[in-house]
């Protein structure tokens, strides 16, 4: 009897220290292991994206907030051009898209065409910046003078307010096929062929180099890569460009009638060169792609949004007015 007892205790020992550790090991599983399809849910899984390059800053921002709220949670971004992520989310290849506007009729036909009903969420009010090289006197500009810059009716610098030197106009996109040259043909030039004399850059950390070295160019860029006052990135690209400031007025009467993309004044719709932010989901149920644009779109997310220098879709915003004396 006493050797059956302390069979059985041994036994009991031995059971017991194998679920510790098995406790142990389950308590330190790695946070970055595949979590597999079984365990795709708003907060946890993997998933990839697509991104109108124009956002990248506040995107991955955003991404990297997620990720580190929810540990389960992985999202793999690729930045393109918008042409590029809208085929992206048609294709399959993505589940979710961040584009500066809303899937066209024909887009929608073709996801009811895979039984799929998108969904679309607001995230934020974007303002597009006129960049000029900081020798460039012609600072304030209306949305006409731009119409005729980006149309190649006005080809030099001195035709624009006679401040200048003589010299020819080279306009600066960020890529060919990108939603800042759709904003510019659709908004600005209402149609019209683009300038001769326009290029892509290929990227915008390399339209705000050209710009920042070349004296008659002007670029258009997306407020969130030199809005954010406190990033350090920001702070360089501030110091080797010129920021212009827009009037929608034909004929301004005073400097006060021209803004620049800040906050406040996309908030009150006073910067015409405004445009929309979404998240656009393609996914059946409530996955990662639907509990991602759930966060953007929410309290932390529009948080990001509102530090970053643009008008968060929802939340509040203080603007306070200050009178002159």
């Amino acid at each position: 009897m006493n050797r059956l007892l302390a069979h059985l205790r041994s036994f009991s020992f031995k059971l017991a220290l194998t679920g510790t550790f098995l406790t142990v090991a389950a308590c330190n599983r790695n946070p970055d292991a595949n979590t597999g399809p079984d365990d795709d849910t708003s907060t946890s899984g993997r998933i990839n994206i697509s991104v109108d390059e124009t956002f990248e800053p506040i995107l991955k921002s955003h991404i990297d907030t997620f990720q580190q709220l929810y540990i389960y949670a992985h999202v793999t971004a690729a930045y393109k051009p918008e042409d590029d992520v809208a085929k992206d989310i048609l294709t399959n290849k993505v589940r979710a898209v961040v584009l500066s506007r809303q899937l066209n009729a024909n887009e929608k036909a073709q996801l009811e065409k895979q039984m799929l009903i998108p969904r679309t969420t607001h995230i934020a009010t974007d303002g597009l910046a006129i960049i000029l090289h900081p020798s460039n006197p012609d600072s304030l500009l209306t949305t006409a003078q731009l119409s005729a810059i980006f149309s190649g009716q006005k080809a030099d610098w001195k035709q624009i307010s006679g401040k200048g030197q003589s010299r020819d106009i080279d306009v600066v996109f960020d890529a060919n096929r990108s939603s800042t040259t759709r904003y510019v043909q659709d908004s600005i030039t209402r149609g019209a062929a683009l300038s001769k004399r326009v290029f892509a850059a290929k990227s915008n950390p390399a339209l705000l180099d050209y710009v920042a070295t070349h004296p008659n160019a002007i670029g258009i860029i997306g407020a969130n890569w030199i809005s954010d006052r406190d990033d350090a990135a920001v702070q360089r690209f501030l110091k080797r460009v010129r920021i212009a400031s827009i009037s929608a007025d034909a004929n301004p009467k005073s400097v006060d009638d021209y803004y620049q993309p800040f906050q406040a004044y996309l908030a009150l719709k006073k910067y015409p060169l405004r445009r929309e932010l979404y998240i656009i989901s393609r996914e059946g149920r409530a996955g990662l792609g639907t509990g991602f644009a759930s966060f953007v779109a929410g309290t932390k997310g529009q948080l990001i949004v509102l530090k970053s220098g643009l008008m968060p879709a929802t939340g509040q915003t203080r603007i306070v007015n200050t009178s002159k004396k």
